[in-house]
């Protein structure tokens, strides 16, 4: 659909132009006239996101994510959901972030709608006529949503918000056209018209690029365990970045701060007390009534302390100097004993919480990745607060006291309570509670006992790792709590938490029975779902996840003679899946976010398992938008954090080229080249005195300990750009655009392929050393990741790429081996190039049937066992479901099954088997134009059987392993 002109006005509510984390409600009431309707769209745009509702039926989720001043809008056709001559209402739940992320700009509130009706006019063969337009405007009522808890904790540095929802505060009814706004308790006020469309900050609106996301509704498949479970006295969350730094939220970019957070604890009984940080351990420096405490214990990065304290006021002070990049401080107490933080503020500005901050003495704003700026640590106030044993010792530095803000404060802290269990007891599952995960009309009964305290935990598994919106129903009494924290890794005792992720939920009941689905995206497998503070039994009926991606046919295929292959082809599919949202992100727990680097990977896949090509076409088109936050292009798009990855923009010129030669698209080649050149003319500037590239910024490959510094000369990110300015004059030559530029890059990509053998080559090595520091200093590292792109990008050739290619079969021990999949898949890159198929498929045994073996449904982020892992022995990996590493859905129909593009647009295609040790495989590939090729290939002795079905418009040319004899047979698909 074409962008439009609009009559409507933006429209917003409330006291606050962009306020933190709030739910608003939006109602438009009106009556249709008595005609047919021949067709209605609904036009509509928000700032941060929505949930659209027209006669109480959920019609869509929107918009996709975009660059401020770009805002995308969505349009649905509605008129089978209207009601002629009736009256009817359209409802739209927003959601706005008020501070800014990894995938969204702040902007401000705000809801642009319009529904225009059309009739036909007279004859059935007249034209149809808009007869009625319906815009967003002060005629609009509007309400914030009062169960939500704008409070709620960040879910996570890149992200938005966790979730509390008191259902005793707001009819959930409101979306109906029979809802009675007005009353004397009604919230319910006019809309307020905040600007025309065009307006700032969302200068330029743009249609919906993509199709719209699925929602499918998946049931889980098994209990795991039911516990009694008991929580910490006490838990709080903090946003402390921003009580530290308030403008903070404007950028997403790290920052730093000098400072504490203190408060005053009250006992009314001497006990043990616990002390604890379930969220993650930022520091040993906390005192209490001015002694430091020593006596830390638990796994890292929890970290508890337990003291003996008398009856009475303590006076809490903890130092928490900080790099932080956002998200929650989780602190919690336990004490056998009552409890509680005193709420006055003597000689102090009354707070709004127990808390107050003491500083900052010294704050820094991180640019560029681990930013080695140095915080001032000898600031004299700083240092005269440490081991403060009461308030009067603070009183000269009362300009440096302030209250910590109510809205950066919250008790509701489902994950501190998740995580610390101080008491637990595990039972038998009865039979019952199985029906808690099956769509039955008879629930399952929650475990419970009059008069008692206790908290029921039951931990349900999804059965595989999933993506998209929980939903349950239940039957309980006022004030019950539903806690529901989603986890992605289990294994016998071992939980693993997502620190750093919020991925919780909290519901607070009305009484009586109630449905709820979550407007809030997460990733997970496991749902920890806890019951709390019931004052009746709790009946539960079902719960649910409707998992939402990107709309994809399972037009692609594989299957094999060896069955570990296949299981690996399958979770790298339901991985690319599962990472294919409004763009590729990189995984759906701990970030979704659009990392550039990742998506050049994810394409390829995508390409093979799916064939989508508006995913790809998007993701690619979005990047150049960072161009006002740096020449360079940042990393993660559209984001706040202002961070470059120079190899991410090499990927991405990349996986330009890539998509125009998948695609045959011309017309993309030439809008992106001015583009692609732009950025890369940039980097030539960046050549030092030799010829090399030597930069500045966050020059990152693999996860792996190589040596990467942020600064000097480093040899992969080198490497790569020698490819990237040789694939960006292939594509200018296809767009047919500056052949003169595309000749300087060509010159300059051999210049610097020479600059690199000059100057990178370790002759007593006889590798490619990993760097030269700023300093002058050459590196004594050398990795398996800078041999690997030596090879693939050519700069290695004659007798080091022979050298090179024999490390691709042996890499020495004393090297630093591949670390994550991400990685892997460029050596997959360099082993099909050199024609090693059988190390490719050991490999993949390997790394991925080792994944398998600990139950996993999806490809994980790293290889365990190496030090950035920066985890315990049970820690497999940080995320679970990691598109990066999806590599065998493409290698395995690429080069095992054989199937690859010969010429652009796939007009001819190359039937390349590579049999290995198989005896047997099948499978197809989707291709761009429509339709797929199906490819079925045995081996007998030395004879290769193949079977080729394909469109009679595709050439097809098939070759077979040197010294096999073949059979073909050919089919034209229809």
């Amino acid at each position: 659909m074409n962008a439009r002109s609009w009559t409507a006005q933006w429209i917003w509510g409330g006291d606050e132009e962009s306020p933190r984390n709030e739910w608003r409600c939006f109602r438009k009431a009106f009556e249709l006239p008595a005609e047919a309707l021949e067709v209605a769209w609904l036009h509509l745009a928000a700032d941060s996101r929505y949930i659209l509702y027209v006669n109480g039926e959920r019609v869509g989720r929107g918009p996709v994510r975009s660059w401020g001043e770009e805002l995308f809008y969505d349009s649905y056709e509605v008129g089978h959901l209207l009601r002629a001559g009736e009256q009817n209402v359209i409802a739209v739940h927003v959601l706005h972030f008020g501070l800014t992320n990894f995938y969204y700009i702040r902007g401000r509130g705000g809801l642009l709608a319009e529904l225009e009706c059309f009739y036909q006019s007279g004859a059935a063969a007249a034209p149809v006529d808009k007869a009625m337009l319906i815009c967003s405007d002060d005629t609009w009522s509007t309400s914030r949503l009062l169960a939500q808890g704008p409070y709620s904790p960040r879910m996570s540095c890149q992200q938005g918000f966790a979730e509390i929802y008191d259902a005793r505060a707001w009819d959930e009814r409101w979306v109906p056209i029979d809802y009675q706004e007005e009353g004397p308790d009604s919230t319910w006020e006019k809309a307020k018209c905040i600007g025309p469309a065009g307006m700032d900050p969302w200068k330029r609106l743009k249609p919906r690029d993509i199709p719209f996301l699925t929602e499918e509704k998946i049931y889980p498949s098994r209990l795991v365990s039911l516990r009694r479970v008991k929580a910490p006295s006490w838990t709080a969350a903090m946003d402390l970045r921003a009580a530290m730094m308030p403008d903070s939220i404007e950028h997403a970019n790290p920052v730093s701060y000098v400072g504490y957070l203190a408060g005053e604890l009250i006992l009314k009984q001497s006990g043990k007390v616990t002390l604890g940080f379930p969220g993650g351990w930022r520091t040993e420096k906390v005192w209490v009534n001015g002694k430091l405490c020593t006596d830390w214990f638990g796994d890292t990065p929890e970290r508890y302390c337990s003291l003996d304290l008398d009856a009475g006021e303590y006076f809490v002070l903890i130092d928490v100097t900080s790099w932080d990049h956002g998200g929650s401080f989780h602190l919690a107490v336990d004490a056998g004993v009552p409890l509680q933080w005193k709420k006055s503020a003597e000689k102090m500005e009354e707070p709004e919480t127990p808390f107050v901050l003491i500083g900052p003495f010294d704050t820094a704003v991180h640019i560029d990745h681990q930013d080695p700026q140095q915080l001032r640590l000898d600031h004299p106030e700083y240092l005269k607060a440490a081991g403060a044993a009461n308030r009067k010792e603070l009183q000269d530095l009362s300009r440096w006291i302030h209250p910590l803000p109510g809205a950066l404060y919250c008790e509701d802290d489902v994950f501190g309570a998740s995580v610390w269990t101080v008491e637990a007891q595990l039972y038998s599952i009865p039979s019952q509670l199985e029906r808690a995960i099956m769509p039955t009309p008879e629930p399952a009964v929650i475990p419970w006992v009059e008069n008692s305290t206790d908290d029921y935990e039951i931990v349900i598994d999804v059965g595989r790792e999933t993506t998209g919106f929980i939903g349950f129903e239940v039957e309980a009494g006022a004030g019950t709590v539903i806690d529901i924290c989603g986890i992605e890794y289990i294994r016998d005792e071992f939980r693993q938490h997502t620190y750093g992720l919020d991925n919780t939920i909290r519901y607070v009941c009305r009484a009586g029975r109630q449905r709820y689905l979550s407007p809030i995206r997460r990733g997970f497998r496991y749902m920890v779902l806890t019951v709390r503070d019931a004052a009746a039994p709790v009946k539960l009926y079902e719960v649910y996840v409707h998992q939402s991606t990107y709309p994809v046919t399972n037009a692609g295929a594989f299957q094999c003679s060896d069955p570990l292959l296949n299981e690996i082809w399958n979770i790298s599919r339901h991985t690319t899946r599962l990472c294919m949202e409004d763009t590729f992100v990189d995984c759906p727990s701990y970030e979704q976010v659009f990392w550039v680097g990742d998506s050049r990977n994810e394409a390829l896949v995508n390409y093979y398992v799916f064939g989508s090509l508006d995913i790809v076409k998007r993701c690619l088109h979005l990047v150049p938008g960072s161009k006002d936050m740096s020449p360079l292009y940042i990393d993660q798009v559209p984001s706040g954090w202002s961070s470059v990855i120079p190899n991410w923009t090499f990927f991405w010129s990349i996986a330009c080229l890539e998509y125009v030669e998948h695609s045959n698209d011309v017309g993309f080649a030439v809008d992106i080249w001015p583009a692609v050149r732009y950025t890369l003319e940039h980097y030539l500037q960046k050549l030092n005195a030799e010829g090399l590239l030597d930069m500045r910024g966050w020059n990152l490959l693999d996860w792996a300990p190589i040596d990467q510094p942020n600064e000097g000369v480093v040899t992969h990110q080198n490497l790569l750009l020698v490819l990237a300015l040789r694939k960006a004059a292939e594509l200018a030559r296809i767009a047919g655009k500056d052949a003169e530029a595309a000749e300087l890059f060509l010159q300059a990509a051999d210049k610097l392929s020479s600059a690199i053998n000059a100057h990178l080559w370790e002759k007593q090595q006889q590798a490619y050393l990993d760097c030269i520091h700023s300093d002058g200093r050459r590196s004594d590292i050398f990795s398996m990741q800078t041999q690997v792109l030596a090879y693939l990008t050519g700069v290695a050739s004659g007798r080091r790429k022979e050298i090179i290619g024999s490390y691709l079969l042996n890499p020495p021990t004393a090297f630093v081996q591949i670390g994550s999949p991400f990685m892997s898949f460029f050596y997959y890159e360099a082993l099909a190039e050199a024609g090693r198929y059988e190390q490719m498929l050991s490999d993949i045994r390997s790394n991925y049937g080792q994944m398998l073996r600990y139950d996993a449904t999806t490809c994980w982020e790293m290889y365990p066992n190496f030090s950035e892992n920066r985890a315990s022995k049970d820690l497999l990996t940080r995320s679970h479901c990691h598109a990066w590493s999806a590599a065998p859905g493409y290698f395995l129909g690429q080069s095992i099954l054989g199937v690859k593009r010969a010429d652009p647009g796939w007009t001819r295609i190359l039937i390349e088997p590579q049999p290995c040790d198989l005896t047997w495989a099948r499978g197809s590939v989707p291709l761009p134009q429509g339709g797929r090729i199906d490819v079925s290939w045995g081996v007998d002795g030395d004879t290769m059987d193949i079977s080729v079905s394909a469109p009679g418009s595709v050439e097809v040319e098939v070759r077979v392993p040197q010294g096999m004899q073949k059979q073909i047979r050919m089919v034209e698909s229809k």
